[in-house]
């Protein structure tokens, strides 16, 4: 029997990856939308869903799922909030992940987005997009190998991007509550108030924990971080409070700032805003500050490398639990709340 699987999400890009690795021959239907209330029909028919980020999998949709015939819902991202876990329960859904893929994708902008800001590479070319080729004393800046570099949270990802900073000539610090020997070869860890103290620029990897670390970069945090420093967040939007970085780029506290990620940014990002459209006011503020906020619309995922590590997990989790009744990257789901007919 072929299986029926409905993609969602699928940039015309992405498409030739889906098809080149369908390696088990499943009858695929790219859908370039993300998933929502009012394409859910789209989904009729299938076996099993495969959904990214922002995409809608509520009780709603998954209720309509499972009068469909759908038995799986599976994302092609390492985080799940998108989906109700108790709803897939309720529904004798069967959800699943993808745990990991390319670190080098988020690290190298990580690194690309520092790199821009330090060198003020964006100044620079919006003057000379404008044929304005004088140098003035904003161009001015160090050399990276004479920065200190902090990197909060070194596991796969922030260890990728300590090792291209300490391969540019950086001085590396890290700050993680664990310290793995890997790590320890690349980075100097030190506690996080003495990290902030020190280093030109700080990235963040670190995992969002829901009511543990919301906003962790607040004004607290800021005034910790060395005058004049440059901060990067390629991880969660949560861990971001706006309101402070804003104020902290005003008063130049923060020499710069570069995001791939907002809180709620299924609001903001993957749609344009020159239809009337308002952005929120404070998102708008920051946007106001290029070229020294630079923001990317969580592009970090965006490569060759790790579309090809999402889709062939995801297909590879399909045929394990076809095939073997389960797979390692199961999402765990809780007891059912409810009899559904």
């Amino acid at each position: 029997m072929t299986i029926k699987v409905v993609c969602y999400g699928v940039r015309e890009n992405e498409e030739p990856f889906f098809n080149q690795l369908n390696k088990y021959g499943y009858d695929l239907t790219l859908v370039e939308d993300l998933l929502t209330h009012d394409n859910i029909d789209t989904a009729k028919g299938m076996d099993a869903v495969l959904l990214r980020g922002n995409c809608v999998a509520d009780r709603i949709n998954i209720g309509k799922m499972h009068s469909f015939g759908v038995k799986y819902v599976f994302t092609r991202t390492v985080g799940y909030n998108h989906i109700d876990l108790q709803a897939a329960a309720d529904y004798d859904m069967y959800v699943a992940r993808v745990p990991s893929y390319s670190p080098n994708a988020i690290a190298e902008l990580a690194l690309t987005l520092a790199m821009s800001l330090l060198r003020h590479t964006a100044y620079t070319t919006a003057k000379t997009a404008n044929k304005d080729f004088t140098v003035d004393s904003v161009m001015f800046s160090k050399e990276i190998r004479n920065c200190k570099v902090g990197i909060i949270g070194t596991g796969k990802i922030g260890l990728t991007e300590a090792k291209l900073f300490k391969g540019l000539g950086a001085e590396v610090l890290g700050y993680d509550v664990y310290q793995s020997e890997e790590a320890k070869q690349t980075v100097t860890f030190m506690e996080l108030d003495d990290l902030l103290k020190e280093s030109d620029i700080v990235s963040l990897h670190v995992p969002y924990f829901p009511g543990k670390n919301d906003n962790m970069v607040n004004d607290e945090f800021i005034a910790k971080m060395k005058e004049g420093a440059i901060l990067i967040n390629t991880a969660r939007g949560e861990l971001q409070d706006n309101e402070a970085i804003l104020k902290a780029l005003r008063t130049h506290k923060l020499a710069g700032f570069a995001t791939d990620v907002f809180a709620n940014e299924k609001e903001i990002f993957f749609q344009q805003f020159n239809d009337g459209k308002k952005l929120d006011s404070t998102v708008q503020a920051l946007v106001d500050l290029y070229p020294r906020v630079l923001i990317t619309p969580h592009i970090g995922s965006n490569t060759d490398e790790a579309l090809t590590n999402m889709i062939e997990t995801s297909f590879e989790n399909l045929h394990d639990t076809i095939t073997k009744g389960s797979t390692t990257n199961v999402v765990e789901l809780p007891e059912k709340s409810q009899a559904v007919s």
